[in-house]
């Protein structure tokens, strides 16, 4: 019986029969007309996504969507939904070896719909001030209440849409929720610690 980790690289039987991982995780893509659009993930294996967005591509669209946690992942739309699409990925077998190992740690990954991975120890920065920067060109103000490797909570006058891609300071990530007085937000890569210490002046764990 073959474990559940990837050893060499799978057959494309192997690959048919990798089983559909349910996630959580957020996203961008670009269709054809080079148009931005937010998504999120229903379930994906190495070889398929299926994607819950408000643009929907065609059937034979190509596509190339920025995966949280996945990173660039290039597709054709296969077949679309009212709610979203999904997408065959066109990957080389060292890619989808990859995208295996990913979605086997996503699998055991027990706090997904968490803005940040709990793991990441969440600190106050030393120089909480910031500029948070969407994609239309608009920045705001705005005070980091805490943030960790894989995300920050934000405390701002405005709230964009949760999905909506930003940048905080350098760090480019993605709005994934709404509180009280501000946004938590996802950032696109794990960050290094030595990154956030210089970006924000964050004491080192």
């Amino acid at each position: 019986m073959r474990s559940a980790a990837v050893e060499h690289a799978p057959s494309r039987a192997e690959r048919r029969n990798f089983q559909r991982v349910r996630v959580k995780i957020y996203g961008r893509f670009m269709l054809e007309d080079r148009t931005e659009h937010p998504c999120q993930v229903i379930d994906m294996s190495p070889g398929n996504v299926a994607l819950r967005t408000d643009r929907v591509g065609m059937p034979g669209e190509k596509v190339i969507a920025y995966i949280d946690h996945i990173g660039r992942v290039e597709g054709i739309v296969t077949r679309t939904s009212p709610d979203g699409f999904a997408m065959t990925v066109i990957a080389s077998d060292r890619k989808k070896d990859k995208l295996a190992a990913q979605l086997t740690w996503l699998a055991n990954k027990h706090e997904l719909d968490l803005p940040e991975d709990r793991r990441h120890e969440r600190v106050a920065p030393r120089n909480p001030m910031s500029v948070l920067h969407l994609t239309d060109g608009r920045q705001y103000q705005c005070r980091i209440i805490d943030l960790s490797l894989s995300g920050a909570a934000v405390e701002i006058d405005v709230k964009p849409a949760i999905g909506i891609q930003v940048m905080l300071g350098t760090m480019r990530g993605q709005v994934v929720r709404h509180f009280e007085d501000g946004v938590a937000i996802e950032f696109a890569v794990i960050q290094r610690p030595e990154t956030l210490d210089s970006e924000f002046n964050a004491p080192r764990s």
